[in-house]
């Protein structure tokens, strides 16, 4: 049998049209659903070809060679400027003080400016220092391991701040004006939620009216939980700006915009804090009247969702680099507890509970890394790769990695744990601060896209090929001859793609993806699953049919299990060829043991949400959840009988 290709499955892409109507049938949904959907499916970016991840859905497991090594060039470019970052972060932060006083001092603030930290990607024609996104990624790792707050600052301005969309989508002239500037430290923030407005951009209040002359734009409204937005000297702003007919239909338009804060009308209302990163200049941010130019609009007009995606897809890459560094600070110091703490007679760490707890924490950690790795990787090789899914994997499962870890390590030191560096050093303990950890890692399960957004985004990348080849068919606005049509169409192509499902892939019964055995054979595993999983997903299609949309639960185990064969095949990439290599501090046993054991517990996990699809409580959970949404008659709490009380009793001295 022969694998399949990229160009035997359709490519996850828009048809090439901005009607999402062709894909989808919004005939049955509410307005609010219809304009939602429309205008998110509009942006959706096209993709030349299927990258690997959107591949495993569809049971084509076309994964690289080899692992993309970093080069001893790039590297080198890379260590030179981390040696800097790691001296700054080392002599001039006080991470815990920085907590405290809820501030991140201007000094140090200057310092990583003199340093490029503000223009790490941005190239050198622009005053930036032209490193690579796998170098982004190093760097992120290192700050995560030592400062959350220094690192939302730097990710949130050059992750999804002004430097990312212009870089991808900027005019020479807005590049010229504004990339120098950001490069050198003026901090920038991005803007898109509102308080009525998360994920559903079609709520957006804020808008943008032309000038009559046509040559500016008056923008109002408001937006919420704006990182960085309260030092911000450069925005990029989402508003809603005057419908479109687009084939004799009204089309709603979000457009992005460059607005600097210097501006009349540009007005922080109020600094956000949160239950962690305490210096984090987050706020509400108000525009009253304010004009901005057209020379300032990003990309086009009515193309700002395309921005807001685009740039996304690549900045979430920074969140689960960040969550590598702090994984890996909290797994040395559990792995020093471990070893320092003697109960019963033994090192806690040669106890079974513990001993579980560090296993998944090395083994998560590392496979973490192989992922952001490889994802950033393509970036590298191409600037405008279709990393989308990569991305949201890694976020979607770096962050809630990471939180367990934090979480575990917590556990492991107990009390220490829970305590607060500054009291540990009081009482003349080491100020280790994993409580700061723990309240700084709770929000990256919700920054940039939550889990359940994450899944769901996912998930309609993955139906995407399928709704390509048979949505036309269950579209009840076409004309019944053109869905005729596309079902003979639909049934040709599954013809040929379902059995290809079932049958192995000659070139997997060769190592050629793999020198180490081990590799080689959860590899094979890999691939295998992936045909299971684009199986169990067709067969999903045709017991739901159209309101398979409405399954998120379900979806989400789908997704789940396509994110752990992306895991796994990272892992082993990585893993053989660091086991190829000549790299000395590589520990191959360790390496060995750590993989087999990842891959088994990854497999572990795969068949449990197999299981979860025919056998659930999705149902009668929601049914439940249903009922307890309900409005409630207001229940009239019992108050405890008053007691009589004796005259010169202790009782009656109190009251």
């Amino acid at each position: 049998m022969t694998e399949v290709k990229p160009s035997n499955i359709p490519s996850p892409t828009r048809s090439g049209t901005d009607e999402p109507g062709e894909l989808i049938d919004t005939s049955k949904m509410s307005s609010g659903q219809r304009a939602a959907l429309e205008l998110t499916e509009a942006a959706r970016e096209a993709a030349e070809q299927p990258s690997f991840v959107s591949g495993l859905f569809m049971g084509a497991f076309n994964c690289p060679e080899s692992f993309p090594m970093q080069s001893a060039v790039d590297r080198e470019k890379g260590d030179r400027f981390l040696k800097k970052l790691e001296a700054v972060l080392r002599d001039k932060v006080d991470p815990d003080e920085i907590d405290r006083s809820g501030e991140i001092p201007d000094a140090v603030i200057q310092e990583l400016a003199q340093l490029g930290a503000f223009g790490i990607k941005i190239s050198q024609d622009y005053a930036g220092l032209g490193l690579s996104q796998t170098n982004y990624c190093r760097a992120a790792m290192l700050l995560g391991g030592i400062c959350g707050n220094l690192t939302a600052l730097l990710s949130a301005h050059q992750s999804i701040g002004v430097p990312q969309p212009l870089i991808l989508f900027g005019t020479e002239a807005q590049k010229q004006k504004y990339l120098p500037r950001v490069a050198k430290g003026e901090i920038s923030a991005f803007a898109l939620t509102e308080n009525g407005a998360g994920s559903d951009p079609a709520t957006l209040k804020t808008h943008a009216e032309p000038t009559p002359e046509g040559d500016a734009f008056i923008l109002n409204g408001e937006k919420l939980w704006c990182t960085n937005g309260t030092k911000a000297g450069v925005l990029v702003v989402m508003a809603k700006t005057p419908a479109k007919i687009v084939r004799g239909k009204s089309k709603e338009q979000i457009t992005a915009f460059i607005v600097e804060t210097s501006w009349p009308g540009v007005v922080v209302e109020r600094r956000c804090r949160f239950m962690g990163l305490k210096a984090l200049y987050n706020g509400v941010i108000r525009f009253d009247n304010v004009r901005v130019p057209r020379e300032n609009i990003l990309l086009a007009e009515g193309k700002g969702l395309r921005v807001a995606l685009s740039t996304l897809n690549t900045g979430r890459l920074t969140l689960p680099a960040a969550c590598v560094g702090l994984a890996r600070e909290c797994l040395e110091i559990t792995r020093r507890w471990a070893n320092e703490r003697v109960q019963w007679g033994a090192s806690i760490g040669k106890h079974g509970a513990i001993a579980d707890k560090v296993a998944r924490m090395a083994a998560n950690t590392f496979a973490m890394e192989s992922m952001v790795l490889l994802a950033a990787s393509a970036v590298d090789r191409d600037k405008h790769a279709d990393v989308r899914l990569e991305a949201a994997m890694c976020k979607m499962w770096g962050s809630e990695q990471a939180w367990e870890i934090v979480n575990e390590a917590v556990q492991i030191r107990g009390g220490r744990g829970y305590e607060t560096a500054e009291s540990l050093k009081a009482r003349g303990e080491a100020p280790i601060a994993l409580e700061r950890f723990l309240r700084d890692c709770r929000i990256n399960t919700i920054f940039e896209g939550s889990s359940e957004i994450m899944r769901l985004f996912i998930a309609r990348e993955a139906l995407d090929p399928h709704l390509k080849v048979s949505g036309a068919v269950l579209n009840s606005r076409l004309p019944m001859g053109e869905r005729l049509r596309a079902a003979l169409k639909a049934a040709l192509f599954y013809a040929r793609w379902y059995p290809r499902q079932w049958l192995p892939s000659l070139s997997w019964l060769m190592p050629r993806h793999a020198q180490h055995a081990l590799m080689a054979q959860q590899l094979r595993y890999a691939a295998k699953a992936s045909r299971r999983l684009a199986r169990a997903l067709f067969h999903a299609m045709v017991r739901f049919g159209p309101k398979l949309e409405k399954q998120q639960v379900l979806l989400g185990r789908f997704v789940d299990i396509g994110t752990e064969i992306f895991a796994i095949t990272a892992t082993c990439l990585r893993a053989d060829k660091l086991l190829g290599s000549e790299q000395p501090d590589v520990n191959r046993q360790e390496l060995l043991s750590l993989v087999d054991y990842f891959c088994q517990a990854s497999r572990l996990r795969i068949e449990e949400k197999f299981r979860g699809i025919r056998r659930n409580a999705d149902r009668v959970g929601y049914k439940l959840a249903q009922q307890v949404l309900a409005p409630h008659p207001a229940v009239q709490r019992p108050t405890a009988p008053e007691v009589p009380v004796a005259t010169g009793s202790p009782a009656a001295a109190l009251s």
